[in-house]
């Protein structure tokens, strides 16, 4: 027996006596809890409040029995000490109302990050550490550089990122420094989550999908591998390409220890494709907690039964809880994981 969490034993690919399971944005919306925190301060002001952060997630982790708490946090302020202002509009998500989209708008943003000014994310670490049992792993997380270069430059959410990728294509040279002071800030943010006490961290790059394996190739793994490369030997780190299952291949030539899997490949072919050397995260489509249990416990049961006795697997959904999920079928997800390990074993 031992108290180490179940992920990190999984991450290393030990037998495990179950998959271990937890949720992304299990932590929100959803959740009256969470609710009820909003309604008395803004999304920004309860990132940068990490006594309320820790509470958040442990309150979650308790309600689900989930095996890991992701901290609670989101992967665009770090582009504020970058010069970038970053606001939250309801109804609209996330706007940076001075976009980067010029040469001249490379001399605001610094090549080192002030990482004073993202210190509360390093202490809601901490706090959530201190606040989730200790056999629950913590992980902290950060955006990947190209992700976060399409919010910079197209100021927002976009779903055709026509401005990332002209500049990509007509100014290669401007797009690599942007990159390369990305990296930079969000290497310097994990490594401080690392110290801070987290068992592991993910890194999301959740716009990626947009790209052809060409593209991924030329304009975003460079700076993936080069910030993976710098948190090696640190904690296990899951790298999550959502979007685009072409690009599993080249995802599978990264060194992170672990690569997560949204739903829209089965996970059979997703463990084929990236073969034995990673573990695996995924991949219930997120849609299918609005069902009834039934089906939900018949879909994870389909991924379960898929995935085998496969070392290093992480059940997951394929992208975040949606809002209008029903608490108690996050929670009938959980318990019908465990109840199938159980009962397999």
């Amino acid at each position: 027996m031992t108290d180490e969490p179940l992920l990190l034993r999984a991450l290393r690919l030990e037998p495990v006596p179950r998959p271990p399971v937890w949720l992304m944005r299990q932590a929100g919306r959803y959740m009256a809890e969470y609710r009820a925190v909003r309604e008395r301060v803004s999304f920004l002001e309860l990132c940068r409040t990490p006594g309320l952060c820790a509470r958040v997630m442990a309150d979650a982790v308790d309600r689900l029995g989930v095996d890991a708490a992701i901290i609670f946090s989101d992967i665009l302020p770090i582009l504020v000490p970058l010069g970038f202002d970053l606001d939250y509009l309801p109804g609209d998500g996330p706007v940076i109302r001075n976009p980067f989209r010029a040469k001249e708008d490379l001399a605001r943003v610094p090549e080192t990050i002030d990482t004073g000014r993202i210190s509360y994310i390093f202490e809601t670490v901490a706090e959530t550490r201190r606040t989730v049992p200790k056999e629950k792993a913590v992980i902290g997380f950060a955006g990947a550089p190209f992700t976060l270069a399409s919010y910079a430059v197209e100021g927002g959410s976009s779903r055709l990122f026509a401005r990332t990728k002209t500049l990509m294509r007509t100014d290669p040279e401007l797009w690599s420094r942007l990159m390369d002071r990305l990296v930079d800030a969000v290497t310097q943010s994990l490594l401080g989550q690392a110290a801070a006490g987290a068992d592991a961290l993910q890194v999301f790059d959740s716009w990626a999908g947009a790209l052809t394996p060409d593209e991924y190739r030329k304009f975003a793994a460079p700076y993936t591998e080069r910030l993976l490369a710098r948190l090696a030997g640190k904690v296990p780190v899951i790298y999550f390409c959502a979007g685009n299952p072409a690009l599993l291949p080249e995802t599978a030539r990264l060194s992170a220890a672990c690569l997560g899997i949204d739903w829209r490949i089965p996970i059979s072919e997703a463990c084929r494709i990236v073969g034995p050397k990673f573990a695996v995260q995924g991949n219930l489509d997120p849609t299918v907690l609005l069902a009834d249990k039934q089906t939900i416990r018949a879909e994870a049961g389909r991924i379960l039964d898929a995935v085998g006795r496969r070392p290093g697997f992480i059940f997951n959904l394929g992208h975040g809880v949606l809002k209008e999920t029903p608490v108690e079928h996050a929670v009938e997800l959980v318990r019908a994981v465990r109840e199938f390990a159980v009962s397999s074993s």
